[in-house]
């Protein structure tokens, strides 16, 4: 049978610490060449209005550990709005979104999934794997931006990797970073305190944090102290040039670690691509967190180098890792709705041939 589970069932299933840990096994063997990633494709058109676009994702990977493959899509809309005089891309109205989770050992299709929890879950979980290996032990401040789900994720992955008394939260909306201290402060037993801006949420920090849909950098690197580590997410493109992080901020990085190089130069992602070419940065300073974890780069050399992490793509082996766990807790627990699996099988015989 195959399980089919909407987001309602997947919220609060996986404990971000077992998230966490099997994140962290997927880039171990990517580290090591044994689990596969598949580039993100995307299709854009410019769609209904000025600045619309119809939208389509696809993502794919494999953790051969886990014997899962998993494929995400999503078919949306979305649009470009001005918020507090910065620009934001915005996704309104419906959508589709899901992942199919497959079994390598049988080829059978095990469920299908809504993606938007476990596209948050996996995100955070990936900034949770980069904070352990990259922050400092001693690091007890947080900065961070963002008010939004993806905020609440990575808030959640830091504090399961990390003793943090303090964190600072900043969005544009004062309505929204307040109700966010309220509600967080409420699950954790730490200090969570709005503040007035993003440079009073950077400075002091031991950690920042940028989980924004900016389309201008917020990160100003003079603002950061010696010895912070430093998350970023927005994947901005060629298309959609997006940025997080200032010239200065990405200068200041000792050591720049990011989730899948390959993507960086196929979608001339607004990060890195304009600042190689302008020789401020080179392809060798950048290396991968699989890289990280396998001991192919070099971790933190002192208290005082300011490292960074860009979460710069969607994953094939995210969605691989996290839909499996998934599947195994809902099966354990019952949950879920079962759909014949003849209705997906094909079997050998007759005139079937493909693939």
């Amino acid at each position: 049978m195959v399980l089919v589970l909407k987001n309602e069932q997947i919220e609060g299933l996986v404990p971000m610490a077992e998230e966490i840990e099997v994140i962290e096994q997927a880039f171990r063997e990517l580290g090591e060449g044994a689990a596969m990633n598949s580039p993100r494709a995307r299709l854009r058109v410019p769609w209904k209005e000025e600045g619309g676009q119809y939208y389509f994702n696809n993502i794919m990977g494999l953790v051969p550990g886990m014997k899962s493959m998993a494929l995400r899509i999503d078919s949306s809309f979305s649009k470009e709005v001005q918020v507090a005089g910065a620009k934001r891309r915005i996704y309104p109205g419906d959508y589709i979104g899901l992942v199919f989770l497959f079994d390598m050992d049988t080829c059978e299709l095990l469920a299908i999934m809504d993606d938007h929890v476990i596209s948050t879950m996996r995100v955070g979980a990936t900034s949770g794997v980069a904070t352990k290996y990259l922050a400092r032990k001693d690091v007890g401040v947080m900065g961070l931006l963002g008010s939004g789900e993806q905020a609440r994720t990575q808030l959640t992955a830091a504090l399961a990797v990390r003793p943090l008394k303090k964190i600072k939260v900043y969005s544009p909306t004062r309505e929204n970073r307040e109700s966010f201290a309220r509600q967080m402060s409420t699950q954790y037993a730490v200090e969570i305190v709005p503040v007035a801006s993003a440079e009073e949420a950077i400075r002091g920090s031991d950690i920042v944090t940028a989980a924004t849909n900016t389309v201008e950098p917020v990160v100003v690197g003079r603002w950061l102290e010696e010895g912070a580590h430093v998350n970023s997410i927005v994947g901005g493109d060629g298309y959609l040039p997006r940025r997080e992080l200032d010239d200065e901020a990405i200068k200041r990085a000792g050591l720049i670690v990011v989730g899948y190089k390959a993507q960086i130069f196929l979608d001339r992602q607004a990060e890195f691509a304009e600042r190689i070419e302008r020789g401020m940065v080179k392809p060798d300073d950048l290396h991968e967190l699989g890289e990280l974890l396998t001991g192919r780069c070099r971790g933190r050399k002192s208290k005082k180098e300011i490292t960074l992490f860009k979460n710069n793509t969607g994953m094939g082996i995210q969605f691989a890792a996290t839909a499996r766990k998934i599947y195994e807790k809902a099966r354990q627990k019952g949950i879920g709705t079962e759909l014949p699996l003849e209705l997906f099988m094909t079997r050998r015989g007759g005139k079937a041939y493909s693939p």
